[in-house]
């Protein structure tokens, strides 16, 4: 008789040894190694979106590069933690987005005639696209998030917002 609690070791082993195969919808966006150590890189993918990728607290995370609200460029905005939900800051307007839903955060007032004033974190409901990110063998890939739902962040994927190259980007200027 086999002990169940070996088999699955032995499975989840196995299937650590198989990495995900590449699909056509996976673009190459650069090596793990260098994504870390920049701690975040934008790419235009598949030549039609522009993908902010970061490296935070041993994970990464896509989504477009830049801000649903006012198109500002996400590549300098903080990484924060709003009770429990990590975001990035739009350096322009301070928009807080969520790193793995793409929701906009905002800060509510329970009721503004009692003080102390008491707040709370709520949702403004999906805002930012977010793209699934892929690790095989040290290679990082993004695959685009195709959901046929208009998200606020698609106006500024047009050729409109897109006056400047990417290459002529500052780079970021601190490590997440």
């Amino acid at each position: 008789m086999h002990d169940p609690l070996i088999l699955s070791t032995i499975r989840m082993s196995s299937q650590e040894e198989n990495p995900p195969c590449l699909t056509p919808d996976m673009h190459f966006i650069g090596k793990k190694a260098d994504i870390v150590k920049a701690g975040r890189v934008t790419m235009r993918v598949n030549g039609c979106r522009d993908v902010l990728v970061v490296y935070h607290q041993e994970k990464l995370y896509a989504l477009d590069l830049r801000c649903y609200h006012a198109g500002g460029l996400l590549q300098d905005g903080d990484i924060e933690d709003f009770n429990g939900r990590l975001c990035i800051v739009c350096p322009c307007h301070k928009y807080k987005i969520t790193l793995t839903e793409g929701e906009g955060l905002y800060e509510a007032v329970d009721n503004p005639t009692i003080r102390p004033l008491k707040t709370q974190w709520r949702s403004k409901g999906l805002k930012q696209r977010i793209h699934k990110v892929t690790e095989v063998s040290g290679d990082v890939y993004v695959t685009l998030n195709d959901s046929s739902e208009a998200i606020e962040s698609d106006v500024y994927q047009t050729e409109k917002y897109r006056t400047v190259s990417l290459d002529a980007l500052p780079k970021p200027k601190h490590k997440t």
